[in-house]
């Protein structure tokens, strides 16, 4: 049975898993308020579901490794550091985004990073 801090990671892992699996099945539901008008399209809608993929590699892969036993450092931190390139992509174009995106991105993916962080430091390895 895997321990508190494992348990943990794995509620957070899974509910990244669910937000890729978002992303690549309604990439406009769940991006209207981030990128506006243009989640509708196909041309923002093709990277959106790139960005989900990432989230279930990333998160699968940890989930995974959870469940045997192994690091869960190295996935925690791959995580981080692409909430970290959300928030500075979403800063770098934040003149073109709706009002009020861009720091609803610095907090959402701000608290996602410091969250994966959190767990990350309670994990035995």
């Amino acid at each position: 049975m895997p321990s508190p801090a494992r348990s943990a990671a794995i509620a957070v892992l899974g509910l990244r898993l669910a937000y890729g699996a978002g992303l690549i099945a309604a990439p406009r539901r769940l991006a209207e308020r981030w990128l506006g008008p243009g989640a509708a399209t196909a041309p923002v809608q093709v990277p959106l579901r790139g960005l989900g993929a990432r989230e279930l590699v990333i998160h699968g892969f940890a989930i995974a490794a959870a469940l045997r036993g192994e690091p869960l450092r190295p996935y925690l931190a791959a995580s981080a550091a692409g909430d970290v390139s959300d928030i500075v992509a979403t800063l770098v174009g934040r003149a073109e985004l709706p009002e009020g995106s861009a720091g609803a991105t610095v907090v959402v993916a701000g608290a996602s990073a410091l969250i994966s962080g959190a767990v990350a430091a309670a994990v035995e390895c």
